[in-house]
Formats: C-alpha cells, sequence, structure tokens
C-alpha cells in the first residue's frame, strides 16, 4: 500500500538539538514507523520544494512509565534528520 506523503511526515520536531542541526543545513522530523527513506525523501521534496540531499533515520524505543501504581510501556517512535542541499531551507515553525 502506497503512503501519501501527509501520512510519511507526522511532525517537525521543536527542541534545543533540532535548532541546532539547522545551522548545519538539516531538519528533524517524526515520521511514520514504516516509511523508508526514500518515502521520506519524496514527501519533503514535495511537500517542501527543496532538494534533499540525505536522509538518516532512528527509532527511538518506548520508555516504561508509571503512574498511580500504574505500568505503561510508551510507543517507538521513529525520527528523520534530513540534510538539504545547499541554499535549500525549511522554516519549521511556519507550518505546511
Amino acid at each position: 500500500m502506497k503512503m501519501s506523503h501527509y501520512d510519511v511526515i507526522l511532525s517537525p520536531v521543536i527542541t534545543e538539538k533540532s535548532t541546532l542541526v539547522s545551522e548545519a543545513n538539516q531538519v528533524i522530523f517524526k515520521v511514520a514507523p514504516k516509511a523508508t527513506k526514500t518515502d521520506i525523501k519524496a514527501a519533503v521534496e514535495s511537500l517542501f520544494k527543496v532538494k534533499v540531499k540525505a536522509v538518516n533515520t532512528v527509532v527511538r524505543k518506548g520508555k516504561k512509565k508509571h503512574f498511580k501504581g500504574v505500568f505503561a510501556t510508551l510507543s517507538d517512535t521513529k525520527r528523520a534528520v534530513v540534510t538539504l542541499e545547499d541554499g535549500h531551507t525549511i522554516d519549521v515553525t511556519t507550518g505546511l
């Protein structure tokens, strides 16, 4: 089943680290767990009209938490660090 570009990229990650890597022409996105690097590259290029140089992915395992005696495991999340070609930028604070 083919995923649409809006299903691949869930949201931008806005943290202190993500703003630091934006100076190196990189953007961090939260992506769908089944999305591949080629899916992510195609989605970013079509949605933001930029040229992507590289895509690196990281799967963060869910933490174990407890609240009022109830134990739960948070779900795993997948993030993509997208490196853009020189001269291309994405302002994630404005949205799509």
